[in-house]
C-alpha cells in the first residue's frame, strides 16, 4: 500500500535512526509495503465471506495486519494496564491494537469523535502511571484511512481520516508527550467498494479508456463507480 508519513515530536527521525526503535518501526513498514491490491481484494471478499455485512476495506486491512505483523515483535490487543477493572478481554478502551516492547500501534478506523483517544492511548502507553502498568512503550504509531481511502474503501462517513488527525496534534502537543507517527493509508490504484445499492461492499475495478478512445483515463475519483 502507498501511504503518507506525518512525524510527531521527531518520532519519524527517531523511529529510523534510533536502534531502540528501528527493528520495530521497519517491521510495520515492511508489512505494509507488502500489502497489494490483490492482497487487499482477496482479503475483503474472505471478510464478506465470514461476515456479510462488511461493506468496507477496514476488516481486510485489519485482518492483513493481524496476519503479517511479526508475532516474536508484536502483541496483539495488548492491555495498557495490569488492573482487572483495565484489563478484562472485552475492555478495549483500555487496550492497544498491537505493542512491542517499545511501541505502541493503534490501528484507527472508528469515529471521529475517538480521534482524541486514538492519540492519547500510545501516550498513556508511554507514561508512568499511578495505575501499574502492563506494558511500558517508548513511541507509537497511528494507523488511518486518508480521505482518499475513506471514500474508495466505502468506510462510513462517520470515521475519522487521516487529515483530521494531523489538525489535533498542534493543541495536543503538551498531552501527547511521546514521539509518534501518524499513516495515512491511501486508495487503491485499481478498485474501489462499491457505496450503494446491489454493489454495496462489492469490489469494483477502475477501469480506463481504450487507447483509441479520445477521452481521457479515469481517475479513482471520477470514476463513475468509485465508492
Amino acid at each position: 500500500m502507498k501511504y503518507q508519513l506525518h512525524s510527531h515530536r521527531n518520532g519519524l527521525f527517531l523511529f529510523e535512526n534510533e536502534p531502540t526503535f528501528r527493528r520495530d518501526w521497519l517491521s510495520i513498514r515492511e508489512v505494509l509495503d507488502s500489502i497489494t491490491d490483490a492482497d487487499l481484494i482477496a482479503a475483503h471478499r474472505s471478510a464478506r465471506a465470514k461476515r456479510r455485512g462488511c461493506k468496507s476495506l477496514s476488516d481486510a486491512i485489519n485482518g492483513l495486519l493481524r496476519a503479517r505483523l511479526d508475532s516474536d515483535i508484536w502483541d496483539a490487543e495488548s492491555a495498557i494496564f495490569n488492573h482487572p477493572e483495565y484489563a478484562r478481554r472485552r475492555e478495549t478502551r483500555w487496550r492497544l491494537d498491537f505493542a512491542s516492547q517499545t511501541m505502541a500501534v493503534e490501528v484507527a478506523f472508528n469515529h471521529g469523535e475517538a480521534i482524541a483517544w486514538n492519540l492519547l492511548k500510545p501516550a498513556l502507553s508511554g507514561e508512568l502511571n499511578h495505575v501499574e502498568k502492563k506494558i511500558q512503550t517508548s513511541g507509537g504509531v497511528v494507523i488511518t484511512a486518508t480521505k482518499a481511502l475513506k471514500a474508495a474503501g466505502n468506510f462510513d462517513g462517520a470515521v475519522g481520516e487521516y487529515e483530521k488527525f494531523l489538525r489535533y496534534l498542534p493543541p495536543m502537543m503538551n498531552v501527547l508527550t511521546v514521539p509518534m507517527v501518524v499513516i495515512g493509508l491511501e486508495a487503491p490504484e485499481t478498485f474501489s467498494i462499491g457505496a450503494k445499492g446491489s454493489l454495496r461492499g462489492e469490489v469494483i475495478p477502475l477501469t480506463r479508456a481504450h487507447p483509441n478512445d479520445s477521452q481521457l483515463p479515469l481517475a479513482a475519483e471520477d470514476s463513475k463507480d468509485y465508492g
